[in-house]
C-alpha cells in the first residue's frame, strides 16, 4: 500500500502540478489512513471495503477531528482510490456511496478595521525583524493573498514602484494582485535596509521574507509571528493568518468593491467561495442595525 501511495503521490506533483502544500496535506492524510488499515491487517488496497473508510471517517470524528478534517480526509482517499481505478489496479471504489461529512456553516472570523490598523501598528520598526514583520502583515492585508503564498514570495515577485505582486497559488496558477502604496513602502524599506541583515553572507537566499537563519519564512514561523502582534495590539479574537485574508475580502467588499474583482484577487476558482463574504457583510449590516435603530428590537 505504501508503494502505491508513493506512486499516487508523485502523480500528483509531476502530472497534477500540485502545490508543496497541498502535496503535504494529500501525503499526511493517505499515510494515516493507510497507518489505520494496516492496524486492521488490511495488506493491499484491494482488500479494503466501504466499511474501512466509513470506520475510519468515524475514528477521525471520535478523535474530536474538524468537520472540515474529515471531509479533506476524504477527498484524498477518494482520490487514491479514483487514481488505483484508472490505472487498472483496483476495479470498484469502497468510497463511491459514502457521503461526505455534513459542513456546519461558520461565518469566517473577521477583524474590524480598527483591529487591523492595530494589528498593523504592531510591530516595532526600529529593528530588522520589525521592519519585516509589519510587512509581511502588511502585504497580507494589501493582496489577500494565502500565508502559504506570502512566504513563497521571491524578491523578483513584488514590483512596489509599479504597485503589483506575482503570486503562483494552487493548482501552479499565477495571478497578478495590486499592491497599495502603504504596503509597497514598507516593502522597499525591509528590502534596502533589513534584508540584508537577516541573510547570512554565503548563502545566496531568493525568498522575499527570511527568517533569523537567513533563509525562508516558514508558516509556523509566522503563524507565531502573527499570535504574538495579535496579543500586543489587544486583539481579543483567535487571529490565524487566514484571517488576514478574510478581513481583506470583507473590508473591499464593505467598500464598495465588485465580488468579481475580489474573486479574481483571491484567486478562487468558483465565484460562490467569494460570496461568503457578502454573508459577512450583511451579518454586520444587521448587527448594526439591530445596535442602532430605535424601533429595532421594540416589542
Amino acid at each position: 500500500m505504501r508503494e502505491d501511495l508513493e506512486v499516487f503521490m508523485d502523480y500528483l506533483e509531476h502530472e497534477k502540478g500540485l502545490s508543496r502544500n497541498t502535496l503535504e496535506s494529500y501525503a499526511r492524510d493517505l499515510q494515516q489512513y493507510i497507518e489505520f488499515l494496516e492496524q486492521q491487517n488490511v495488506r493491499t488496497l484491494g482488500e479494503t471495503s466501504k466499511v474501512h473508510v466509513v470506520s475510519y471517517i468515524a475514528r477521525l470524528k471520535q478523535l474530536g477531528r474538524a468537520t472540515a478534517t474529515q471531509s479533506r480526509t476524504l477527498v484524498s482517499v477518494r482520490s487514491l482510490y479514483g487514481y488505483m481505478i484508472r490505472c487498472g489496479r483496483m476495479d470498484f471504489d469502497p468510497t463511491r456511496d459514502i457521503e461526505n461529512p455534513k459542513q456546519e456553516k461558520k461565518l469566517p472570523q473577521v477583524l474590524t478595521m480598527d483591529e487591523m490598523e492595530r494589528l498593523l501598528g504592531a510591530p516595532q520598526t526600529d529593528t530588522s525583524n520589525g521592519i519585516r514583520d509589519k510587512a509581511m502583515l502588511e502585504v497580507l492585508y494589501a493582496t489577500g493573498i494565502r500565508v502559504s503564498e506570502l512566504i513563497s514570495l521571491d524578491v523578483g515577485d513584488v514590483n512596489t514602484s509599479l504597485g503589483f505582486v506575482r503570486c503562483v497559488g494552487s493548482g501552479a496558477k499565477e495571478r497578478i494582485i495590486p499592491l497599495g502604496t502603504m504596503a509597497a513602502k514598507v516593502v522597499d524599506e525591509y528590502v534596502s535596509a533589513s534584508r540584508p541583515q537577516l541573510l547570512k553572507v554565503h548563502k545566496p537566499e531568493t525568498a522575499l521574507f527570511v527568517n533569523h537563519l537567513g533563509t525562508r519564512m516558514t508558516r509556523q514561523g509566522f503563524w507565531k509571528m502573527l499570535k504574538r502582534y495579535a496579543a500586543d495590539a489587544e486583539v481579543d479574537k483567535d487571529i490565524t493568518p487566514h484571517t488576514l485574508r478574510h478581513s481583506f475580502a470583507t473590508h473591499l467588499l464593505e467598500n464598495g468593491a465588485d465580488l468579481r474583482s475580489v474573486q479574481e484577487m483571491l484567486g478562487h476558482a468558483d465565484l460562490s467561495t467569494t460570496q461568503v463574504y457578502t454573508h459577512v457583510t450583511k451579518s454586520k449590516m444587521k448587527e448594526v442595525y439591530d445596535r442602532t435603530h430605535p424601533r429595532a428590537k421594540m416589542t
